[in-house]
This record gives C-alpha cells, structure tokens and sequence, in this order.
C-alpha cells in the first residue's frame, strides 16, 4: 500500500462520514452502533467491510428520504439486522 492509496482511503472515509452526518440524528446513533458491532463481529476484510458499510449508508439515506424512522429500517432489534448483514455479505 503506497502513501498515495492510505491518502485516497482517508479521503473517501471522510466523504463516507460527511455521508453519515447529513443523515437524521437517529440514523447517526444506529449507524454508529451497526459501524461498532460490524468492526468487532463481522469476519469480513476491512474493504470488504467498508462496501458492506457503505450500503448500509445507502439504505439510510433512502430511508430517511422515504421518511422511515431508523427501526423501520433495521427492525427493532438492531443486532439481529447486523447479523443478517453478516450472513449475507458472507455468502457473496
């Protein structure tokens, strides 16, 4: 990995997150709390995790553009939705 490739990556994390700030309050809480279950549980690369990460974002914002709230789109129990995710990303 060059100087160049960890520049880019740090770009595109701080465009991922200006993402993430723009979303609903609530969407930020859960976010945060998937992006900490994801990075200790999930058995994925980090640039895996990263698309994994990034869609979940994607699914937020259409959320919150439908006018959901979060659990609408997660369900009530936020973990169960992050093991889901797991399963499916694992099988791809």
């Amino acid at each position: 990995m060059t100087i160049r490739d960890l520049i880019e990556g740090k770009k595109e994390w701080r465009a991922h997150m200006a993402r993430v700030k723009a979303l609903p309050k609530d969407y930020q809480i859960v976010y945060r709390e998937i992006q900490k279950y994801l990075f200790k549980v999930a058995p994925v690369e980090l640039s895996d995790g990263t698309d994994l990460i990034s869609g979940i974002v994607d699914l937020f914002e259409e959320g919150a553009a439908s006018g959901k709230g979060v659990l609408e789109v997660t369900g009530q129990n936020v973990a169960v939705f992050c093991d889901d995710l797991i399963r499916v990303s694992s099988n791809n």
